[in-house]
């Protein structure tokens, strides 16, 4: 419902049928638009209407029969659905009975003229007053549906199996992206899920708030698609574009922050609100867009002056209690109701206390005032100017008088037609009585009806209440599996951590300690131990304890190693290589070529101390001393070999 109070605030766009039939060919439409200073009026195609529509997205398409825009229900609920979220569709003429165009612009004092374009313009004018009923077929529900994007259908086996299960997998992944958005947003939704193998086949969330509200767009990506569809009512619904304004009390809590509350007549609470921003000048202002004050009180006594000042701005009946308000009092008073802050319980406190004081007084009024006569200006007159009920009602009854005459006449016998219409006359009073016991009747049920709604509502928010419980709990059990399943990762990475830091530590003894207790004489060196002569065992080691330059290394067997692995082994640069049992002539080859001595590990007494090894350096030395003589009776023979070859070769080409 609108709650626009001034007469205007944006383009407002006035349409009537210049020629043409809208069941028939393409009709022309007379155009207004109005800002609420200038006119601009043309002539223009429906296409060319709706494009400006929606590029300029007025904040009212106004006529006087909505059907002059479409032909039929469905195309007025197309038409709807395809207008920009700000704008509406007003029938200025009324709801579902309309009354001619030329009557309404009389009653507001607007212009009129038979030609299309000035029935359009009165229309825009008429609209720009808040006249009218905006027309709408969506409720503020929309559905979310979440589906495969392509049919499931595929060559069988076991790849029509896997893409099926794809396929529900990635619905089921697009449904929790469509509810963590819903859930980031705050917005309360109902979600039917339809399972499948694999995941989802879809998922609809029914979600309360309208389509330009929902943090999610219709799309289709792959396997999956999204359609984001506003809730249709059953039928077309008009609603009132000015707001009718109540009697209400008001009960005020002024300070820093400064709380107002609205109660009606039949003791419930309309609204309340509080602000630390506004000015009394703003709080007036807001109280005049919701309603008019019978009443206007305070929870302390004597009134505040902020509140006075409310109070004389009304013209309205104060009400301060008797002592100020206690705080528990309070808190039991509104305890059904539902409140962001301190002040806007004290405000509402005061208006429900006020109302109870004078609920008397306003029964008696209701049951004392005719169906006929507004009940809210009778209760505003008792209450606030202390009159009496019959002398309101009297006042507001009261005919205006009949001139007197001096006439005198003689009393004559009707006619036949007279006294039909005498007749028919007390028939209506008849009626008209009758009537207004039915209306008695329908607002009783009415007021049934409303108290058996609000139970349902409460029932319903409960309802979401423990669904949106469920969820929070269910999000926190998985956040506790993610947890427990990161807290074990890094309890087996801190494992795995402790287990190189004490390799660690025993390579710093190795290289810091004087093993102690370690029987020996001479000075000692760290052996790296490798187990095999092979391209894994090299890597192992060098992951375990690293292998550096100049390290000493004791291969545990060295048989089978080829090229390539002695290439790897010589890559480290080592020290020396104590064997264990033989090498291959091509890896012997290999690390003579790289000058990396190799020596039986036999010659060498080599102590464990738990992974690790030490040698003394005396014999490492003694292997050093032996693979360089044997370096050099190697290196003399090949030169001899090479001499011996060089003088065959010359021998050879002589003879």
């Amino acid at each position: 419902m609108s709650t626009r109070t001034s007469a205007l605030d944006a383009l407002v766009f006035g349409v009537d049928v210049q020629s043409g039939d809208v069941r028939g060919d393409a009709p022309s439409y007379a155009l207004v638009v109005f800002d609420g200073e200038t006119v601009e009026r043309d002539v223009v195609t429906r296409r060319k209407l709706l494009r400006r529509v929606e590029s300029e997205e007025p904040a009212i398409v106004a006529t006087d029969n909505m059907y002059e825009l479409a032909a039929d229900k469905d195309q007025l609920v197309h038409l709807l659905r395809g207008l920009p979220a700000e704008t509406k569709l007003v029938q200025v003429t009324g709801d579902e009975r309309p009354e001619p165009l030329s009557r309404v612009a009389k009653r507001h004092g607007v212009p009129y003229g038979k030609p299309a374009m000035e029935e359009a313009e009165a229309s825009a004018r008429l609209a720009a007053q808040n006249v009218g009923y905006e027309v709408s077929a969506f409720t503020n529900e929309t559905t979310v549906k979440v589906s495969r994007g392509r049919s499931t259908g595929g060559g069988g086996g076991w790849s029509e199996d896997r893409f099926t299960r794809r396929i529900h997998g990635s619905v089921k992944r697009a449904s929790r992206e469509v509810e963590s958005k819903l859930d980031d947003a705050g917005l309360d939704y109902e979600v039917d899920v339809t399972e499948k193998y694999g995941g989802y086949a879809n998922a609809v969330f029914t979600v309360e708030a309208r389509a330009e509200d929902i943090p999610v767009s219709s799309r289709r990506s792959g396997d999956t698609r999204v359609e984001v569809e506003p809730v249709r009512r059953d039928g077309i619904e008009f609603r009132a574009l000015a707001r009718r304004r109540d009697r209400v009390f008001v009960g005020v809590d002024p300070g820093t922050t400064t709380a107002v509350a609205l109660v009606a007549l039949d003791g419930r609470v309309l609204d309340v609100t509080s602000t630390r921003t506004a000015d009394t000048a703003d709080v007036i202002e807001w109280i005049i867009e919701r309603g008019r004050p019978v009443i206007v009180a305070a929870d302390v006594t004597p009134m505040p002056n902020t509140v006075e000042k409310i109070r004389a701005s009304f013209d309205a009946a104060g009400w301060a209690p008797d002592s100020d308000l206690p705080v528990d009092e309070k808190q039991h008073r509104t305890r059904e109701e539902g409140y962001d802050d301190d002040h806007q319980r004290d405000a509402m406190a005061a208006a429900l206390y006020a109302h109870d004081a004078h609920a008397d007084q306003i029964q008696r009024v209701t049951e004392q005032t005719p169906p006929n006569v507004e009940r809210g200006e009778v209760v505003a007159r008792v209450l606030g100017g202390e009159e009496s009920v019959e002398g309101v009602l009297a006042d507001l009854t009261a005919d205006d008088p009949e001139p007197e005459t001096t006439v005198e006449h003689e009393p004559r016998e009707l006619t036949d037609e007279e006294q039909r219409i005498r007749d028919l006359e007390a028939q209506v009073e008849r009626l008209e009585s009758h009537v207004a016991d039915l209306e008695a009747t329908v607002e009783e049920k009415d007021e049934e009806i409303e108290h058996y709604e609000e139970e349902l509502s409460e029932a319903r928010r409960e309802e979401r209440q423990q669904a949106r419980e469920r969820r929070e709990v269910t999000k926190l059990e998985w956040e506790n599996d993610r947890l427990t399943t990161e807290r074990d990762e890094a309890v087996e990475r801190a494992e795995e951590l402790d287990a190189k830091l004490e390799r660690l530590k025993d390579l710093w003894k190795l290289d810091h300690s004087n093993f102690a207790d370690v029987d020996t004489e001479g000075d000692l060196v760290a052996v790296k131990p490798v187990e095999q002569f092979t391209v894994d065992a090299i890597e192992a080691a060098d992951d375990e304890y690293g292998i550096a330059s100049g390290d000493v290394v004791y291969l545990r067997d060295a048989s089978g190693a080829g090229e390539r692995t002695a290439e790897l082994l010589a890559e480290f640069e080592p020290r020396v290589v104590l064997r264990s049992g033989g090498i291959s002539d091509a890896a012997d080859e290999v690390l003579f070529e790289h000058e990396i001595p190799v020596g039986p590990a036999d010659d060498v007494p080599i102590r464990e101390v738990d992974e690790l090894a030490v040698a003394e350096e005396a014999d490492v030395q003694a292997v050093l001393e032996d693979w360089r003589k044997r370096r050099d009776e190697r290196e003399r023979e090949q030169k001899e070999s090479m001499v011996d070859s060089i003088i065959s070769e010359h021998r050879a080409d002589r003879t």
